[in-house]
């Protein structure tokens, strides 16, 4: 049998187009060649965005550095502690008892392929049918691997990376018709053979998901990952094997392509992130212009200064601007905002326009006029023409904050906006995935009568608990750890007591989701990785950008929107 057999189906047909030659060498046996202590880095690779900066690469100038500061710029590589779990070195941050039960629950979740682990699976609750829950999901493995790395143990993520590298360079056709080389697989499984006593892996790249969507977060998931890892071990190497950089490249081509869009935004069909159902973020979600923004500027770390690498960072760049000028301007929403939209005019025309996208005002709902604090403020969950969907997506927003595509002033208002609304966004089991549900006639047409997304469920204003390490990563970056402090206590007085649940249900997130899986593995990571950063700040570093402080080159704005 082959490395990797693949799984024919009648909607789905691969083959493996473009072999990977040392991926697939590594695969039989020889992870030995990667050396046991990381390589360090060498300086360029070590410095962050904050230090080369968009001005610096766009003009070529790649040897200039300055000193660095924040927690982006910490060198701290994982550790492994005793006792298989983190160390409290802090005399005033004590351990719960949730994290070593929470650390046994993250091992046993593991999947091994040919006796080496690559990751965790979605879900291990032996009192349902498994489902797809049985699956490595890449982005369900990203705070899995993130809990790996800051305790030291960067072994499985390194697997990890490898394995979906290789299944990115299959052909993926679904009903006919092939997608892009670039698109990253949604989850996997490993299927063993106790005849053959041989692990076959089977990818999902969205013939068989909800909806048939296949998954555009994956990459940036991937991407981020990727520097993750090398900014955690100092290691390098991973990134710059030549299989890995024309991954890299194969996602941006696929992402930077042009087209008709007259935004820099990317358009998304619903179903296509972690709200993988349909919810109305068809269009440009913020949750994926946010993801999209930071694998830009990972990309930019780990790319290498060769011809091919220069040539693409040149086109990061170039969209870097243009993203983070679109996205702070149009998708920005606070009291002074919001009162300029409520006295758009419509139908305008020419340059000289003030309401750009035709928003038309009547179209705001009530809610959003009572839940928006004079202090505060947040990215709205989509724009495009004549829409403004105002929701607040959790995701979308803790993410702009980690990769600076907020501004400091803007993040600040984020953090504003969720101690002022702490009852509406955390209530009593953090964190709300988006705020408000759908109900009624709007949940009839926006979401196709979904029976699982109901008010106040699931994707439709449910509340996840592996949202905390990112709420506790926005925490720590925006100086405000005690939101973070306050929301992990909410969520430890329940967590363990309700098995882990993939999710909570009601206006308060009062109740174990009414289809939540239990030991969720998501949820014990998450859980995992909030203590980590909490205790360790420094740990940040592998997940937070700096904000670029260099010239950039003048953006006139439109007169819309002023």
């Amino acid at each position: 049998m082959s490395a990797l057999a693949i799984d024919v189906s009648q909607e789905t047909s691969m083959r493996n187009l473009d072999p990977l030659c040392t991926v697939a060498e590594i695969e039989e046996c020889d992870f030995s060649k990667f050396p046991d202590k990381p390589r360090a880095l060498n300086i360029e690779r070590q410095r962050s965005f904050d230090e080369r900066s968009i001005s610096e690469l766009s003009t070529g100038h790649m040897d200039s550095f300055r000193i660095p500061d924040g927690f982006e710029n910490i060198y701290s590589p994982g550790r492994r502690s005793v006792l298989n779990s983190p160390r409290f070195s802090h005399q005033s941050f004590e351990p719960h008892p949730l994290v070593a039960e929470a650390w046994e629950a993250l091992r046993r979740s593991q999947v091994y392929f040919r006796g080496q682990p690559v990751g965790t699976i979605a879900a291990l609750d032996h009192t349902e049918d498994a489902l797809n829950y049985n699956q490595v999901f890449v982005r369900d493995f990203v705070p899995s691997a993130l809990a790996f790395l800051m305790n030291g143990e960067p072994e499985i993520v390194k697997h990890f990376i490898l394995k979906t590298l290789r299944l990115q360079s299959w052909e993926k056709k679904i009903d006919r018709f092939k997608l892009g080389e670039g698109v990253m697989p949604a989850s996997f499984k490993v299927h063993h053979d106790p005849a053959r006593n041989s692990d076959t892996l089977i990818a999902d790249f969205g013939e068989s998901a909800i909806g048939r969507v296949a998954p555009v977060d994956s990459g940036f998931w991937w991407i981020i990952l990727l520097r993750a890892y090398t900014k955690s071990t100092g290691d390098s190497s991973l990134a710059e094997m030549p299989e890995i950089q024309k991954g890299i490249r194969l996602i941006l081509t696929l992402c930077l392509s042009e087209g008709f869009d007259t935004f820099p935004t990317l358009l998304c069909a619903d179903g296509c992130c972690m709200v993988d159902r349909r919810m109305g973020v068809y269009g440009y979600p913020i949750e994926i212009q946010a993801l999209f923004f930071m694998a830009l500027r990972c990309s930019l770390l780990l790319l290498k200064n060769d011809d091919e690498g220069k040539e693409c960072a040149e086109r990061v760049t170039k969209r870097l601007h243009a993203l983070s000028y679109h996205i702070r301007s149009y998708f920005w929403l606070d009291f002074q905002q919001l009162n300029d939209i409520y006295r758009y005019k419509t139908e305008e025309y020419s340059h000289t326009a003030v309401n750009k996208f035709n928003v038309i005002p009547d179209s705001l709902p009530d809610w959003v006029f009572e839940f928006m604090p004079c202090r505060g403020g947040y990215f709205v969950g989509n724009v495009s023409p004549a829409k403004m969907d105002v929701r607040w997506f959790c995701l979308g927003n803790c993410v702009a904050i980690l990769s600076s595509l907020a501004t400091p002033e803007q993040a600040s208002a984020i953090m504003d906006l969720i101690e002022a609304r702490w009852e509406e966004l955390v209530g009593e089991m953090p964190l709300k995935i988006c705020y408000p549900a759908l109900e009624g006639h709007d949940w009839r047409i926006v979401t196709g009568c979904d029976p699982k997304n109901t008010r106040w469920s699931y994707h439709n204003g449910g509340s996840w608990p592996v949202l905390l390490w990112l709420l506790t990563a926005a925490c720590i970056k925006t100086g405000r750890p005690q939101i973070a402090r306050r929301a992990i206590e909410l969520a430890e007085t329940r967590l363990l007591k309700d098995s882990w649940p993939e999710y909570y249900d009601g206006k308060l997130g009062r109740y174990v989701g009414k289809q939540a899986r239990k030991f969720q593995t998501w949820s014990i990571a998450g859980y995992l990785v909030a203590k980590m950063m909490l205790e360790d700040p420094s740990h940040l570093g592998m997940i937070s950008l700096e904000e670029d402080k260099q010239p950039k080159p003048v953006l006139k704005r439109s007169a819309s929107w002023n």
